[in-house]
């Protein structure tokens, strides 16, 4: 089976090594993935990205796409005659590219869907408080994330665990979905479903605006939404001017004790809180604008302030 992998980031690294693994098995005639990116400096060389990295460790040869949507680009998966393609956190495709497999094209996604369609399924389950997860295959159509599914593999949520650990899981998870799905796809065994609608929901692009914390939502929401952005792009509030992002927080409803204003700060035996609606909230992990990410305790020992109220807004 002659397979043309689509992917950029370490979260499709794992089933391109699964492919590989599977040995003759499979044929992976082509890695597309996003273009190199630039570092900092004047004489630093662009940065690969992890899955072209890993393509390269593995002796395939990649293309690096700067515009699906180019006709050239068509033609060159055309001219490679896939039976199917693979595409795993990668771009919206257009019908040119991904109907030229001609046993079809299949994307991981990592929400159980029909739920979660949309560029931040991780982050917005955690957000939501989800207890359970899950990675999804299903065959490409024009409209995103909305194609008959092939194959879903569910797993429970840790209540602590956040969203830079959940996709390190669900890609290993995945990397075993993409496997199976192709030896689905190679029998002619597959087996698919359509998606229910009333059942979906939306996992939007995160952005400056989405990822700010709001101090007036309930103590056990401020815990998920910080853990549903951490570590990156991370959770953020203003404190005296400045941005501050917070990568790790716990409840501690009444620790800090008597309620005043949701955003309001504390200071307790050398630890720091925040306050929600509904009780306290414990930072643990931060970074303030300018310096580098830190412990509480650290920042404490480092912030001298006067007498008057603190917040975080």
């Amino acid at each position: 089976m002659r397979i043309i992998f689509m992917g950029t980031p370490e979260f499709a690294v794992p089933s391109l090594r699964a492919i590989a693994a599977a040995g003759k098995e499979f044929e992976i005639v082509l890695v597309v993935t996003g273009a190199d990116k630039p570092r900092r400096g004047r004489h630093a060389e662009a940065e690969p990205s992890p899955v072209k990295q890993a393509a390269l460790g593995l002796s395939l040869r990649v293309h690096e796409a700067d515009d699906v949507n180019d006709p050239a680009f068509a033609a060159t998966i055309e001219s490679l005659k896939p039976d199917v393609i693979v595409v795993a956190a990668f771009r919206i495709l257009p019908p040119a590219v991904y109907e030229q497999a001609t046993l079809g094209a299949f994307n991981l996604h990592a929400s159980l869907l029909p739920a979660y369609r949309g560029a931040a399924p991780i982050n917005w389950a955690l957000i939501n408080g989800e207890s359970q997860t899950g990675v999804t295959t299903f065959f490409l159509q024009k409209r995103v994330d909305t194609g008959n599914i092939i194959f879903h593999l569910a797993t429970p949520v840790d209540p602590l665990e956040n969203a830079t650990e959940l996709a390190g899981r669900l890609s290993v998870i995945g990397a075993g979905a993409v496997v199976e799905t192709l030896r689905l796809i190679a029998s002619g065994s597959v087996a698919v479903s359509g998606q229910d609608e009333t059942l979906a929901s939306r996992a939007p692009k995160l952005d400056r605006e989405n990822t700010r914390i709001v101090w007036s939502r309930p103590v056990a929401s401020l815990h998920d939404f910080i853990r549903g952005l951490a570590q990156k792009p991370a959770a953020w509030t203003t404190f005296e001017g400045k941005t501050m992002k917070i990568f790790k927080a716990a409840p501690a409803l009444n620790a800090a004790g008597e309620l005043s204003a949701p955003g309001t700060i504390a200071v307790r035996d050398g630890r720091l809180y925040a306050q929600g609606s509904d009780g306290w909230l414990e930072l643990l992990w931060l970074q303030l604008e300018g310096r580098k990410p830190m412990e509480a305790a650290e920042f404490l020992r480092g912030f001298r302030h006067d007498s008057s109220p603190l917040s975080v807004v």
